[in-house]
């Protein structure tokens, strides 16, 4: 497994809430303990809010106060979206304004929001070019509201680009990765698809209703 699909899982896996020990993570992606300690230095220094230490075990909290405010999930996702966008342009005037608002966020963040001052900045990011499924979104977000089934054309893990019908559930920004909750059908199971490897997304003239086991609520990272 690339380095880049592990550290996805391992945000997948992180995302319960729960706290997972160094060894369980390790055994869960097939690395050394060693290995698990760089991937999880790697995660936070590009942005991801992870609590834990080696030895103690590792979570993600479920929310991000930011003095005197306090940020809904979706303000948050759109924050972050923005700095995201600003980090990637060729402006470099834009570029250096992004950084620069990071550092001020970085500033009043408590310390459970944001591990280390550098987790804001965008100098490491282990993903593919975020900015790549920036186009994707209109489409995705339109299918989830309508309840609209969706064919997609998807980069696997191991390089091989399928096709496939899905039913598009929830979309959230974790970090410098967005991804697509869906159930998809060619799979019978649920998926978290990379919008950054999502390569077409096309709306389907079909509708879906809740079906038992196929809802956002069955979902089970």
């Amino acid at each position: 497994m690339c380095r880049s699909n592990r550290l996805f899982d391992l945000l997948q896996t992180l995302r319960d809430g729960h706290l997972h020990t160094a060894q369980t993570l390790a055994e869960a992606t097939g690395v050394s303990v060693r290995t698990l300690y760089r991937d999880m230095e790697t995660l936070v220094a590009s942005g991801v809010p992870v609590i834990g230490t080696r030895g103690t075990g590792y979570r993600l909290p479920p929310t991000v106060t930011l003095p005197p405010l306090t940020l809904t999930p979706a303000e948050l996702e759109a924050l972050n979206l923005g700095l995201a966008i600003a980090s990637e342009v060729a402006d470099p005037d834009l570029k250096s304004a992004a950084l620069s608002l990071t550092d001020k966020l970085d500033a009043v963040l408590p310390e459970t929001a944001v591990a280390e001052a550098d987790a804001w900045k965008f100098t490491k990011n282990p993903f593919a070019n975020t900015a790549r499924g920036f186009a994707q979104m209109p489409t995705l977000r339109a299918a989830i509201k309508a309840r609209q089934k969706l064919r997609i054309t998807y980069t696997s893990k191991d390089g091989a680009v399928t096709s496939r019908t899905i039913r598009p559930l929830h979309m959230e920004y974790m970090s410098r990765v967005w991804t697509l909750t869906a159930w998809c059908e060619w799979r019978s199971a649920h998926r978290a698809f990379r919008l950054d490897l999502i390569n077409t997304a096309e709306a389907l003239p079909e509708l879906f209703t809740d079906e038992a086991g196929k809802t956002l609520a069955d979902y089970r990272p």
